[in-house]
Formats: C-alpha cells, sequence, structure tokens
C-alpha cells in the first residue's frame, strides 16, 4: 500500500465538521466511516462510501481495495484520542495519514465538569480489560474514563465498590456535542443509574476522595501482602532494587523470567501506561496467579507466557530490561539475555543459591556490571515484650547494561 493516502476528518456527534473540512469530504472520492458518521453528512453525487469492515482485522485488505483514490475517513471528534486515525497510523505510518481534528469528547467532558486538561488524566476502557483503572484509582484523582458501550458505566461502578470506593463521585456524560446531551452523577452502589439506559457514546467522569487511607502507589516496592503467592515472590525490598536498575520507560518491553508472581513485571508496568510486559513461568498454577495478580494490580496488559526458559523465550520480540528472578542456572540462560537485548537495555539477575551466586559471580568478572549482595532484616517478636531482628534470605544480584551500539 505504498501509494495510499488517507485523509481523517473529525466529526461532531451533531455533525459539526471542522473549519474547511467540508470541502476535504465533499471532494472525497471515497469516503469511508463508521455507519453513523457517514449518516450524518450530506450525499455527494458519484462518491462512494463505506462503512469500516467488520472484523476490523481485514482493514489493510479493505483500503488496498481504494488505492490510488483520494480516500477521506471520518471519525468522532478527535480522531487520535482512541479513534480511528491512532489504528489507521500504525498501519500506514504518520506520513501515509492526514488528520483534521473536531472538538474532542475528552475536551468537551472537561469542559462540562469544569476541569483543566493539567488537573485530571483520561483512561481508556475501549477494547481495553476494566481491571487497568485500578492503577489510577489513587486518592484525590480527576479520571475520564472513555467507554466502550453504555455496559461500561455498570461494570465501572462495579470495580469502584469492589475496591472501596463507594463513595467516589461518578458522572456519566453521553451524547457530548449533540442536542441530546446526557448527563447523570451519583455514587456507584446506586445500581438503578448505572443499569437502566444510557447512550452508547459516553465519557465517564471520576473524582477519587483525597483520603489520607488510600494505599495505591506507583512507588516501586509495593507490599507483599498485595500479591497473591505460594512464597516465589520477589521481595519488596530486593524488588524495588531491581527496579531502580531495571529503569520502567514508556514504550520499553520488559521480560520477567521466572516471574513467580510476577511481581517485577507487575510493577514494571505500573511504573507507566506505555510500558510492555512479558512474564515467563513454567508452572501452570503459578502462570494462572500471575494473571490474577497483574488484573488486582490494574495492569491486566501483562503478557504471560507458560514455558521453561531459555526454550519459551524464542519467539518472544526484542526487550530493551530482562529480570530473571528464578532458573538463572539453565544452560545459557544469561548469555541468551544478553546476546537478545536490545542496545542499552538492562539486565538483573537475582540469586539466593550457592550455585547461582557462583554463576554470577563468574559473568560478573567476564562482563562486568554491578554485582550486589542484598541482606535484609525485620523485626519481629521473640515472645513475651521481646522483639528481635530476623534476617531473610539474602540475594545475589547482578546488574549489567548492554553497550549502544
Amino acid at each position: 500500500m505504498g501509494g495510499l493516502t488517507i485523509t481523517v476528518v473529525g466529526i461532531g456527534a451533531d455533525g459539526h465538521l471542522p473549519p474547511g473540512a467540508a470541502a476535504l469530504v465533499a471532494e472525497a472520492e471515497v469516503l469511508l466511516g463508521g455507519e453513523r458518521h457517514l449518516a450524518l453528512v450530506p450525499e455527494v453525487p458519484g462518491q462512494e462510501r463505506h462503512a469500516w469492515p467488520r472484523p476490523m482485522s481485514t482493514l489493510a485488505t479493505f483500503l488496498g481495495d481504494h488505492e490510488g483514490r483520494r480516500i477521506v475517513a471520518l471519525g468522532s471528534g478527535d480522531p487520535l484520542v482512541s479513534g480511528i486515525g491512532t489504528t489507521l497510523i500504525r498501519l500506514l505510518g504518520d506520513a501515509a495519514v492526514t488528520v483534521v481534528p473536531a472538538v474532542s469528547s475528552v475536551a468537551l467532558a472537561r469542559a462540562r465538569m469544569g476541569w483543566s486538561a493539567e488537573e485530571s488524566e483520561v483512561v481508556t476502557l475501549v477494547g481495553r480489560d476494566p481491571a487497568a483503572l485500578r492503577r489510577e484509582l489513587v486518592a484525590g484523582a480527576r479520571l475520564l474514563v472513555l467507554s466502550s458501550d453504555e455496559t461500561t458505566p455498570m461494570t465501572v461502578a462495579g470495580l469502584l465498590d469492589s475496591e472501596g470506593f463507594d463513595d467516589t463521585r461518578m458522572t456519566v456524560l453521553g451524547d457530548l456535542g449533540s442536542a441530546d446531551e446526557f448527563r447523570h452523577e451519583s455514587i456507584p452502589t446506586d445500581v438503578g443509574a448505572w443499569s437502566g439506559p444510557l447512550p452508547r457514546l459516553n465519557v465517564i467522569a471520576i473524582e477519587v476522595p483525597a483520603t489520607e487511607e488510600d494505599t495505591n502507589t506507583w512507588a516501586t516496592g509495593v507490599d507483599d501482602d498485595l500479591f497473591e503467592h505460594d512464597g516465589q515472590l520477589t521481595k519488596r525490598d530486593v524488588r524495588a532494587s531491581a527496579l531502580s536498575r531495571l529503569q520502567p520507560r514508556p514504550g520499553q518491553l520488559l521480560w520477567d523470567v521466572g516471574a513467580g508472581a510476577g511481581s517485577v513485571g507487575i510493577e514494571w508496568l505500573r511504573a507507566h501506561r506505555r510500558t510492555n510486559a512479558v512474564a515467563v513461568e513454567a508452572d501452570t498454577e503459578r502462570a494462572a496467579r500471575i494473571q490474577r495478580n497483574a488484573a488486582a494490580l490494574g495492569v491486566p496488559r501483562l503478557w504471560v507466557v507458560e514455558g521453561r526458559a531459555p526454550e519459551a523465550l524464542a519467539d518472544l520480540p526484542q526487550p530493551h530490561a530482562v529480570f530473571v528472578g528464578g532458573g538463572a542456572t539453565a544452560p545459557g540462560l544469561l548469555d541468551l539475555c544478553r546476546d537478545r537485548l536490545a542496545p542499552g537495555g538492562r539486565l538483573v539477575v537475582h540469586g539466593v543459591t550457592l550455585e547461582t551466586e557462583q554463576l554470577l559471580l563468574t559473568a560478573f568478572r567476564e562482563h562486568g556490571g554491578e554485582l550486589t549482595r542484598l541482606s535484609v532484616e525485620h523485626v519481629t517478636p521473640l515472645g513475651g515484650r521481646f522483639t528481635g531482628w530476623t534476617p531473610a534470605r539474602a540475594v545475589t544480584q547482578w546488574a549489567w547494561r548492554k553497550e549502544l551500539s
């Protein structure tokens, strides 16, 4: 599709087009869009009109049928806010797509709520697991949630209630920008409000109360008790140390190898919405547990691969960081991780056995990096009114960075 170009025009719920966009739409040889969007603009003699294909997985073939023609596509509001513009740029590249935005549903929702852009966050649940909302539920947060459909408010209300945010202010704003705008405000436990008829196109505004009891945080080293585990868990103090060396960054991918409870991969994802991670775990029960932990901590996008390293790593995309929390002595594993790392990538390996410690010492001598022994002690009751220090098992940590090529 090297010769295919497309202009994406935002359209309001009332059919309003951005300045100058009406001519673009009228002059198009092929006009694409949802059925609702196509019905909002006047017919043009000789112009072909097509609704988006179903399923959208056939989009590339669909667009290829119109290559070489003047194509305009319609998208809701700003087509780059969880819209078709984003999909087309990912498929065709930004040089092939021109976007002419209208006022987005996000901008309209902020205006209706009186919330500034710098004091509110946007969370999309369009085609996403609603569990992702859990990461954002921090005290004092103002969230604008983009809904998949009219059932999303009920789902969100149930999630808020289950997480203890039953007194949260929740406002559903529907059909924004149209003559039939809808607004209803209540609390999550008002089941009747969220189960009744609601507009399919809606944005949910959530204002989380500022309370001193809030425990949600994006800092590394969250409480161990937040993870379901069978003892195979990278504990919070050494986990925080590992993550400080793994250095989560937007758009980058982590391999969490021998993931156990998945804690390192989960915290990598919690650091930023645009991080990516794959957890590799050989044990079936642990793999399922990782999925549950990821959903409970608001990052259901964690990709869990059930298999034994290094074989399970063969077809994974190139990582920017690798954490090996278990199974480091598997033949060839550390060499494979070093080889597969992207330039500038970070590798962190933990070991608690003498065999793994010897392996890491050898790796340190051959490749350099940083070798650290982490010993943590906690105060525990000794009986009666006395307390004392109880040491956890020491962890040997090797951290290594790949040179930039």
